[in-house]
């Protein structure tokens, strides 16, 4: 199935990220535990020769240059170059009666590090990394001793500079895989699979398939679906391709399908949640009329008789989920409302008087803020006819202003009220977004932002 959401990285994206990843790197291998050294040479007509190298201090390990490249349809390459690093420690020889001992400085330099990650997802739907392959190459080691007897230091300088080439060799791979798993997984694994809205509704953002990395970016396909928390009931209808223009300006992109927010209108009306109810105590001081039969005997003159003088309740519901397009010109959408009027009666109980059909355009404006998609709607021409009447027939249309000022005035600001707040991106912790661009595509909302991470 085609996915309902899709976050694009771009490789100004990839790089930010691996910034990020190189310092956390550079820290891991300062803290390199080396073991202890110890060995025999033979050095010809002179005897067996005794070393032992221990109390080994990595003093830093630093890593100037690295880029991160796109493998098409594998995943992504780290290759660090010209990396290079300090260790000091103690060292002690013995041939025949000679013993010494003393201090030494190794430098490691032209440390060349190619990591291969292999990018997935799990049951769950939550994106997984892993090491694929590790290899370091160690061009350059010299090493230092203090002491007397620096013929015996060359030939100890020869047996040990390869020992530690090894060592290394092996000790940054483990400490990269270490690494990968310790600190990106567990770190990919924040990204929301679901996200809660409210007390109705929540959004599925699990992995459809695994991340597909391209020439130009790292494509992640989610299913981009609302559900309602009390019916998780099957959604009628399919998410259609999304054709993302070739943008890269920005880190990352977000492509928010028709579909997407078509399972939002779904949700809310399978909760219940599209149920609006509009009385008198509501209507703002500046309007100068109330909701009750004195004010609507005006248009419909047999309510003065039948119910005199009494306050009206309008319940306002969609008989089916509300659904929008997305094209090049915006987001659009033609809404169905039935309003049912109603007499309070003194005793509380409600008199049906009449059921209206409103069909009504209404056009969207999209932001992102704090990490959601927020909007508002503007409404356009509203048309309004009779389903069904308690109290005779009477003209439609001359209700058409009043309704006009009960949805501008009262509806429409709560509606707002609750798109404000919005609805939250699949982001990990703490990653925050700048420098927004909005962007109406055919059958999607296209998002794109920078990135900026927030160190714990």
């Amino acid at each position: 199935t085609n996915p309902g959401f899709v976050v694009r990285i771009t490789q100004a994206g990839l790089d930010y990220a691996h910034q990020q990843g190189i310092a956390v790197l550079e820290q891991e291998l300062a803290q390199l535990k080396l073991p202890d050294i110890s060995g025999d040479f033979r050095i010809r007509h002179v005897g067996k020769v005794h070393y032992e190298i221990s109390r080994l201090d990595l003093r830093s390990f630093h890593l100037p240059y690295s880029r991160i490249s796109l493998v098409p349809n594998v995943g992504l390459q780290v290759s660090i170059s010209n990396a290079f690093a300090d260790v000091d420690g103690n060292w002690r020889v013995k041939l025949h009666f000679i013993r010494d001992h003393g201090s030494f400085d190794l430098k490691v330099e032209n440390v060349y590090i190619k990591i291969s990650l292999k990018l997935g997802s799990d049951a769950s739907g939550k994106p997984t990394a892993d090491t694929s392959d590790c290899s370091t190459r160690i061009s350059k080691v010299r090493v230092h001793f203090s002491g007397k007897f620096g013929w015996l230091y060359n030939l100890f300088h020869s047996a040990i500079e390869p020992a530690f080439r090894k060592i290394l060799e092996t000790k940054v791979c483990q400490i990269v895989v270490k690494s990968v798993h310790d600190e990106l997984q567990p770190y990919l694994r924040t990204l929301p699979v679901t996200a809660r809205i409210d007390a109705r509704a929540g959004i599925d953002y699990s992995l459809v398939a695994p991340p597909t990395a391209t020439a130009q970016s790292l494509d992640v396909d989610l299913k981009g679906e609302f559900f309602s928390l009390a019916h998780h009931s099957a959604v009628p209808f399919t998410p259609l391709p999304l054709a993302f223009p070739p943008d890269h300006d920005r880190m990352v992109y977000f492509g928010a399908s028709s579909y997407f927010f078509n399972t939002a209108g779904f949700a809310y009306h399978a909760a219940g949640a599209l149920v609006f109810e509009i009385t008198d105590s509501m209507i703002p001081k500046d309007v100068e009329f109330h909701l009750n039969t004195t004010t609507f005997s005006a248009f419909i003159p047999q309510l003065e008789k039948m119910y005199p003088d009494m306050l009206m309740k309008l319940r306002l519901s969609a008989p089916s989920a509300p659904f929008l397009d997305i094209g090049p010109e915006g987001l659009s959408l033609r809404p169905v409302v039935d309003i049912q009027a109603y007499a309070i009666l003194p005793n509380s109980s409600l008199a049906p008087l009449f059921l209206l059909s409103l069909v009504s355009n209404v056009s969207a404006i999209i932001d992102v803020k704090s990490g959601h998609i927020v909007g508002s709607l503007k409404v356009g021409r509203m048309r309004l006819s009779l389903k069904h009447s308690d109290v005779g027939t009477f003209q439609v249309r001359m209700l058409q202003s009043i309704m006009n000022i009960f949805a501008s005035n009262i509806l429409l600001p709560r509606l707002n009220a609750r798109l404000d707040e919005g609805f939250p991106l699949p982001l990990p912790d703490r990653i925050q977004l700048s420098n927004i661009l909005v962007r109406f595509h055919q059958n999607f909302l296209l998002l794109g932002a920078d990135v900026q991470y927030q160190p714990r």
